[in-house]
């Protein structure tokens, strides 16, 4: 199989602590599993490349090969990976890497390890990984052209806060991306809180056509800069357990949806959805549980 859209990031083990002091140690993690999942959910043929530390639970693998993500891009670290903190506080959430284990940087893939088979995908979304890894890989992806001609799509989710300090690299990595999806914790551009519109707006430049600024249960912000509009969002969900995963779900659900040339409120809908699977059980337990007849059935009853 060859991917029509390919992820790009970390399989990574959470240590999960709320703010009630409930904890769930040892979970298999990562952007690479959630959003996989994600894409998966709504049929997208999904690849997925990142590496393997040797702590990561086997039984999280088997479940994307049975969701038909491909894993030729996964590679063994032959060591440990790295394991995080995920610390929530309120509607924020912080990351913390564990002592003793590999950098972030050693941990995330470079542009030669996608296959070369999958050079062609017509969209690569690069998950939170160092800005560094994300310039390396915006830059190197946008060379080949994909199946049909053209450039790929390129999506970037954040690590790396943007920042006044920030922004200008921040402006030189996505000059090479279509699309950039900040959560609320990530946008701390001075007046973003008051005035996202206008924090948004200062991230326009080279190919950069969506911006969408995620905030949890408040829903969100989708800035276009090619018609210069702007798109809300709500967050709708039949109930919360576990919000780990749901932004990468986010992401997931609207390129997937874009893939199929679905309107931009459309995309947007498909993002919601998705991310309510992600966080109606611990982990990815209610994604590996959910169908597509059961998120088509979601979306209508939502949206119509």
């Amino acid at each position: 199989m060859t991917p029509e859209l390919v992820l790009l990031g970390n399989l990574l083990v959470d240590d999960l602590v709320f703010p009630d002091g409930r904890t769930r140690m040892g979970q298999p993690g990562g952007a690479m599993l959630y959003g996989s999942l994600g894409a998966a959910l709504w049929s997208a043929r999904v690849g997925c490349v990142s590496l393997r530390g040797e702590d990561y639970p086997a039984d999280a693998l088997e479940h994307l090969r049975r969701r038909g993500v491909a894993l030729d891009g996964v590679v063994p670290l032959h060591g440990p990976g790295v394991r995080t903190w995920l610390l929530y506080e309120g509607g924020l959430r912080r990351v913390v890497h564990r002592l003793g284990g590999p950098t972030h940087e050693q941990v995330s893939p470079e542009p030669e390890q996608v296959p070369e088979a999958w050079r062609t995908a017509r969209t690569f979304h690069l998950a939170p990984m160092p800005i560094e890894v994300q310039a390396r890989l915006a830059e190197g992806l946008r060379a080949p052209a994909p199946a049909g001609g053209g450039e790929p799509f390129i999506s970037i989710d954040p690590y790396e806060l943007v920042t006044e300090e920030s922004l200008p690299r921040w402006l030189e990595v996505l000059k090479h991306a279509d699309a950039f999806f900040p959560s609320e914790d990530d946008l701390l551009l001075d007046g973003a809180a008051t005035d996202p519109r206008a924090a948004l707006r200062r991230l326009e430049g080279g190919r950069l056509r969506f911006v969408a600024w995620k905030r949890g249960p408040g829903g969100g912000i989708l800035w276009d800069a090619r018609e210069d509009r702007f798109h809300e969002w709500d967050a709708r969900t039949n109930g919360v357990v576990d919000p780990t995963g749901a932004g990468d779900c986010f992401a997931a659900g609207f390129l997937a949806a874009q893939l199929e040339g679905r309107s931009i409120m459309e995309c947007l809908h498909r993002g919601v959805v998705t991310a309510s699977f992600a966080i109606e059980a611990w982990g990815p337990a209610a994604l590996l549980e959910a169908t597509r007849a059961a998120a088509q059935a979601r979306l209508k009853a939502w949206y119509g």
